[in-house]
This record gives structure tokens, C-alpha cells and sequence, in this order.
């Protein structure tokens, strides 16, 4: 019988070709990190202000593409005037971001459910996926299609796509889908330039070339931590669909403007960072673990908590359910919330939406999802999880126009002002982005600028691991060893491996082993 590993492999090189995305800038290194790695362990101060200087950049790129994004807005505003409903939708990252954004929609909404529920945003594998990946579901685009179908999308509503690359195929299947059911064309917003998606991506290809389908490119160049799109990228298609859709819309507070997040950003002190960085790291190191509290940022700090797992190799949020659950690093708390469904209609104010598929209901449906505990039960059902480790907690709250972190004997406060709270989100989406990132980076979970522990849980992350995997041999002058070799070695230590190590540098010590013999 052949190795099961081998089996794997020969599967996903039939179809690499439509997976090896090394081209596309979202996918590169970005030259001002170079040294990330070594400034998260010997100079946290420099590396945040690498961090921040790109943040910046981020949005001014945004502002410059103010008048394309003056296309969606009107189409929004055209939308909601007809009595109809706008979609966000997107897949990983962007899918939380889509569901952020009708967070913050309906926030600004409260006590009156007929507009709050004109503004839906949804992600591939549902709202579960916020907290935990449902695999390979995003190489699927007949799964998009279907949730596109399912969730209520009709004839005359808007769909807003959002996805880093360009290329997912989950998001390309829901907006072709969108396209066919509507008579409004829907948007494609996305991170890299058309032509490099144009000459390599064939699926990215018919969606540029579909004059059904309006596109917006929000190109803002490499990730900090190279193809981590839950950084720059996310960042820039939130605030592009999200200034769009609350500049279209009466919400009885002023639009956000661009300009005011520019000079807020510029203005901001990330060094009050520090000390935070350094106190979870020594928490993680000493072998404890953390639980950030709040109950007004949610899904901000749900997004960045949860998307450390695939981009670190760390334990997913445990669930309840699961007799044999193990600790993640980190969870969340919502004090105020009684139950897990109370925690679950704080995170998303409204009902969680499930996947009851067959071939699905286990792994994404509401059994399933009432099985993450963030309310304030998880205090105690931590602290016995993770006995006679000591738990943490890190909190996380707004304090009238403050937003307030507290980590031990750590305090800090940020004077938000008039800060229009799209904005309010994003720059702790950024702040949290920093942390996490520099955190991780003590712990040793990435080199250079290159995430040498992504877990390749579909085949655009295996592509990641195996070009990963080339960077390091060549960084360390090992030659001789192709795609296919590295796939195939891949696959094997996928096999074998733990929890608590990495397939990309398990791979690489294999490659020289076998170099040397």
C-alpha cells in the first residue's frame, strides 16, 4: 500500500498550479521588516515604530483610492434608499472583517432593529469560523455559492466581496453566484494589482475580466509578517468598505473621513505597547496562559485572538464540548454575559448563523459554536482547564472616551475623543495586530519576516509552507531540492508531527539531513 502521506501530496501537486501564489505581493516580504524578528526580542520600540510607519502608509494608500471607492458608496447608498439589504462577505480575515463591519453597523443601530438588520456580513464556514478554521472550506467556491444562496441574498441586494489576494476561491464563488441572483452588480474589493492577477491567476482572471462584477483594487503592497493578510491587508479593506457603506448612510453621527483616522494613527503612541508585550510574552514563556476581558470590543479582539492559531501553529480557542480540549494560549471573556448564547449575541448583535450542512454540522454548526464558551463562565472553566498553571486576565474596555488596557500592574489609557468608532475599531485592530505580532516574534514563531510556523490547513497555506520551506534551505545554502521534493517531505512531517512543533522547519532539518547523508 502506498504512504498515505505520498497519496496527499500527488493529490495536491495535480492542482498546485492554481495554488502557488509566491508572485502576488501580498505574499512577498516587505523590505522594512527585515529584521522583525530580531527587534520582538532586543528592541520592541524600534520594531513598533517599523509597524506603525506601515500602518500609515496603509491608510494613506486607502485615501488615495477615494473616488473609486466613491463607485461603491453610491451603489451602497442606491441600495439601502430602495429598501434593500447590503452583504459583506469574505473568508478568513476578510470574513471577519465583513462581519466587523456589521458589528459596527448595528452598534451604531441599537433600538432600531428594522435598519440594523438592512447590513449582514458572513464568512466562509459561518460564524463559527470567527473563532476557529473550518478546513479547506475556502478552496470550495460551490460552498460560497451555496451560502450566498442560503443566507437570504436576493434579487435586489448588494454584495460586498472582500478578499487579500484576490484569488480565494470560497469569495469568487459567492460573488459569481451574487451575480447571478441580482439584478445590482456585485463589488470584488481585494489587495493585489489586476495585472500580476491577471498573468497568475486564472481564477482571479475571470472574475477581472466579468462585466458583471464591479472590482476595486485596495493595493497596499507586502505584509509587515510576509503573507499574513490579517495585517495591512484586512486593515485596508475594512476601512474601504467601511467608510463606504457609513458615508452612504444617515446614521445620525457624522461620516467617517478618512483624513481623521490618517492623522489619528500619526498622531498615536504605540510605545505604550511595550510593556504589555513584554508581560504576555513572560506570561507564555513561564507557561501560563491569558484571558482578554471586555464587553464592548468583541469581535476586535476575537478576530486577533483567533488568527493567531494559523498563523503561529497554536492550539485553536478550546471548545467545551470537546472531552479532550486542551488550553489555547489565549481566550476571551465577556464578564456581563451570563451565557454562551448571551456572549455570542454580545460578540455579533444579533443571532449566530451556523453551517447545518451533513457534511459540515459537526465541525461548523450551532452545537458546535455554543460549545465556545466567552462569557463569564470562562473565568472559572479556564482556571480549572489550565491548573496549576495561573490564568491572566487582560483587559480590554471603554472608559467614556477612553480605551483602557490592563495587564497585571500594566494600565494604560487612549483618549479616543470623537473618534467615529469604524475608525475606533480599526486602530484597535492595528494596536492589536502590533502585539500579537511582536509577541509571537519573542516567542520565536516566525524568522526574519517569514511565518516559519503557519499551519498549512488548505492549499494556499501549504504553497506558503513549501515556499517558506525554500526561503530557509536557500537562507542556509542548501541547494538541490525542487517543489515536488519539499512537497513530498512536507506531507511526511505533517504526519508525525505535534502539536507543539513546526511542519516548515521540521521539513527543513529533514532536507539538510538528507543533503548531508
Amino acid at each position: 500500500m502506498q504512504n498515505p502521506a505520498r497519496l496527499k501530496a500527488e493529490k495536491f501537486l495535480e492542482v498546485a498550479a492554481q495554488f502557488q501564489l509566491g508572485a502576488l505581493p501580498t505574499e512577498q516580504r516587505h523590505p522594512l521588516t527585515y529584521e522583525l524578528a530580531d527587534l520582538a526580542r532586543n528592541d520592541i520600540p524600534a520594531a513598533l515604530d517599523i509597524l506603525k510607519q506601515i500602518d500609515v502608509g496603509v491608510i494613506a494608500e486607502v485615501m488615495a483610492k477615494e473616488k473609486e471607492l466613491q463607485r461603491l458608496e453610491a451603489a451602497i447608498r442606491d441600495t439601502l434608499k430602495s429598501g434593500n439589504r447590503v452583504f459583506f462577505y469574505g473568508c478568513g480575515a476578510t470574513g471577519r472583517l465583513s462581519m466587523s463591519i456589521e458589528y459596527i453597523w448595528r452598534h451604531m443601530h441599537r433600538g432600531r432593529p428594522a435598519d440594523a438588520n438592512r447590513v449582514l456580513g458572513f464568512m466562509s464556514g459561518g460564524d463559527l469560523a470567527l473563532v476557529h478554521s473550518i478546513e479547506n472550506f475556502e478552496d470550495h467556491p460551490e460552498f460560497g455559492a451555496r451560502q450566498v444562496r442560503e443566507i437570504g441574498f436576493g434579487k435586489n441586494d448588494l454584495l460586498v466581496s472582500c478578499t487579500e489576494g484576490g484569488e480565494t476561491p470560497s469569495v469568487i464563488g459567492t460573488t459569481e453566484e451574487a451575480a447571478r441572483i441580482s439584478s445590482r452588480k456585485p463589488f470584488f474589493l481585494y489587495s493585489n494589482p489586476d495585472h500580476v492577477l491577471h498573468e497568475q491567476v486564472e481564477r482571479s482572471r475571470r472574475v477581472l475580466e466579468n462585466a458583471s462584477i464591479e472590482k476595486i483594487c485596495l493595493f497596499v503592497g507586502p505584509m509587515s509578517l510576509s503573507g499574513s493578510t490579517r495585517l495591512q491587508s484586512s486593515t485596508a479593506l475594512m476601512l474601504g468598505a467601511g467608510a463606504s457603506l457609513l458615508r452612504a448612510a444617515d446614521t445620525g453621527i457624522a461620516a467617517p473621513q478618512y483624513s481623521d483616522l490618517l492623522s489619528f494613527v500619526r498622531n498615536a503612541d504605540f510605545l505604550f505597547l511595550t510593556p504589555f508585550i513584554e508581560e504576555e510574552s513572560r506570561l507564555y514563556a513561564g507557561g501560563d496562559f491569558l484571558l482578554y476581558e471586555t464587553n464592548e470590543y468583541g469581535i476586535t479582539i476575537l478576530t486577533d485572538t483567533t488568527e493567531r492559531s494559523p498563523t503561529f501553529s497554536l492550539l485553536a480557542f478550546e471548545n467545551q464540548n470537546d472531552p479532550q480540549r486542551r488550553p489555547s494560549l489565549s481566550y476571551l471573556r465577556f464578564p456581563q454575559a451570563e451565557t454562551a448564547l448571551d456572549a455570542w449575541k454580545m460578540i455579533l448583535l444579533r443571532e449566530p448563523l451556523t453551517i447545518e450542512w451533513d457534511n459540515l454540522q459537526a465541525i461548523a454548526g450551532r452545537t458546535r459554536l455554543m460549545g465556545f464558551d466567552f462569557s463569564k463562565n470562562a473565568l472559572q472553566q479556564r482556571e480549572t482547564l489550565v491548573a496549576p498553571k495561573k490564568l491572566h486576565r487582560f483587559g480590554v474596555e471603554r472608559h467614556e472616551e477612553e480605551l483602557r488596557f490592563e495587564l497585571g500592574a500594566h494600565r494604560h489609557a487612549v483618549k479616543l475623543g470623537n473618534l467615529h468608532p469604524l475608525f475606533e475599531h480599526l486602530f484597535l485592530k492595528m494596536a492589536l495586530n502590533m502585539h500579537s505580532t511582536l509577541v509571537m516574534g519573542r516567542h520565536g514563531r516566525f524568522e526574519s519576516n517569514v511565518m516559519t510556523w503557519v499551519k498549512p490547513s488548505n492549499k494556499k497555506l501549504i504553497d506558503r509552507a513549501i515556499r517558506y520551506v525554500e526561503y530557509l534551505l536557500h537562507h542556509q545554502n542548501v541547494m538541490g531540492f525542487s517543489y515536488e521534493d519539499i512537497c513530498f517531505q512536507l506531507f511526511e512531517e505533517a504526519e508525525r508531527m505535534t502539536p507543539a512543533q513546526s511542519v516548515v522547519l521540521m521539513t527543513v532539518e529533514s532536507l539538510k539531513n538528507r543533503k548531508k547523508s
